[in-house]
């Protein structure tokens, strides 16, 4: 087999644009999209109005940061409250709320715990991370691990919610290249053998029913009108 090489920055920056879609679209029940452009940033930083940083570590180390307007942390926050059937009367109408800041937070945490899923079933490689904490800030943090990454790599994706607010995900990861040299051991066996056929053929036959007692035939009845 010949090996595959993989940009492991962009490949990770995809798998993110589909987790941080798909974990949102399921807490909130709205819409969010997400750009088809991946920008290369030289650093990232934490910005206003609401940032929530995570740090990986494990096969592969970087930085993850999400960074809300509070417009969008707030439509967020409140799309996701109503949509777990709590009255708007007694949500949170300011994105400094405690309430706001720490569901954003655990959305944090969801979007990331997926990532780290996604990239374990495509590469086969695993890492941790930290619990997201986010905080509601007024200026730009710059962010990097105090252990210093190898010549890091950063990128930043851009998102809207279903009222179009913007916010933003930025990646920081050590330069690095994913190189595929074997097959992962699901793609060496998935065409060996179909449980469910095995399955099926092992069942036990029922038995016939009495025509006294059988019930009608509803797939024959309706291949006998169509």
């Amino acid at each position: 087999m010949k090996a595959q090489k993989f940009n492991a920055l962009n490949e990770i920056a995809r798998i993110t644009c589909s987790a941080g879609k798909e974990v949102l679209e399921s807490a909130t029940g709205s819409n969010i999209s997400h750009s088809s452009i991946v920008q290369r940033i030289p650093v990232i930083h934490l910005k206003p109005d609401i940032g929530c940083f995570v740090q990986f570590y494990g096969d592969y180390s970087g930085l993850f940061i999400m960074n809300f307007s509070a417009e969008a942390g707030l439509e967020l926050y409140r799309l996701a409250m109503t949509y777990m059937g709590l009255p708007e009367e007694e949500l949170a109408t300011s994105h400094t709320s405690d309430d706001v800041v720490n569901y954003i937070g655990e959305l944090v945490n969801q979007v990331t715990g997926k990532i780290r899923r996604a990239i374990e079933e495509r590469f086969d490689l695993t890492a941790n991370n930290n619990q997201p904490k986010a905080i509601a800030i007024s200026s730009a943090i710059k962010l990097s691990i105090a252990t210093q990454l190898n010549s890091p790599k950063c990128r930043r994706l851009s998102f809207k919610t279903a009222g179009l607010k913007s916010f933003y995900i930025e990646i920081s990861m050590e330069e690095t290249e994913f190189i595929q040299l074997f097959p992962l051991e699901k793609e060496e066996n998935k065409d060996e053998f179909d449980i469910d056929f095995i399955m099926n053929q092992n069942k036990p036959k029922t038995e016939e029913r009495s025509t006294d007692n059988s019930e009608p035939d509803i797939d024959a009845i309706m291949a006998g009108q169509s």
